[in-house]
Formats: structure tokens, C-alpha cells, sequence
């Protein structure tokens, strides 16, 4: 997956929004940070629970690793080349869902079924 179709997936999103965070960008929900990525285009940074991390980690060594922030275990940095595009999907819904409102999630999941 290539770092325009991530952005593209991730603001289909409700209300997921794009905004520079000091030398990243940032999808965003309510004015909450969801994800990250560098300008270089090779990786984004998820922000997921620990659970959830160590489970991607486990599941795909080559594509995930952990995100630390100083000594906070954050999320999880995929690398885009390797990373299954079902895999990059999934995690950033996941994502989306802990930081976006219960009402926007709700009709999310109604337009699912």
C-alpha cells in the first residue's frame, strides 16, 4: 500500500481529518490524533491500544513493530512495503473508533451492515 492510498482510506473515515503535526502529518478525528506519518511515505504510526499492538507485532514481525513515545508504548509503526493493505486498514479503523465519538462510530458501523 502506498502511503496516497492510506491517506485516501483514512479520510473516508467520518470526520478523519489531515493537519501537520511538528515534522509529521497527522488523520485526526474530533481534533484527536489517530495516526502519523513522515514525509518520506514508508511507514505510518497507529495509534492502538497495547493489547492490540503486541497482537499486530506478533502477527506481522516483518511489517509492525512497537511505537514508544519516550517510555509510553503508543501504538504500532507499519511499514508500508510489506504491510497487508487489509492489515493497515483494519488497524487504522481501529484507531479511528478509540478516538472518534460514540454517535460517529455508531453510524459508522450502521453503514457497515
Amino acid at each position: 500500500m502506498q502511503i496516497d492510498e492510506v491517506r485516501t482510506f483514512a479520510l473516508t473515515l467520518p470526520g478523519a481529518t489531515e493537519a501537520p503535526h511538528h515534522e509529521l502529518w497527522s488523520f485526526r478525528v474530533n481534533d484527536k490524533i489517530f495516526a502519523t506519518y513522515p514525509g518520506d511515505g514508508l511507514r505510518v504510526h497507529v495509534f492502538v491500544d497495547e493489547a492490540q499492538t503486541a497482537a499486530v507485532v506478533a502477527a506481522h514481525p516483518a511489517a509492525a513493530e512497537e511505537l514508544w513515545w519516550g517510555r509510553k508504548l503508543a501504538g504500532v509503526r507499519l511499514r508500508l512495503d510489506v504491510a497487508p493493505d487489509a492489515l493497515v486498514r483494519s488497524v487504522l479503523v481501529d484507531a479511528w473508533r478509540r478516538k472518534a465519538p460514540r454517535r460517529v462510530v455508531a453510524v459508522y458501523d450502521a453503514a457497515q451492515q
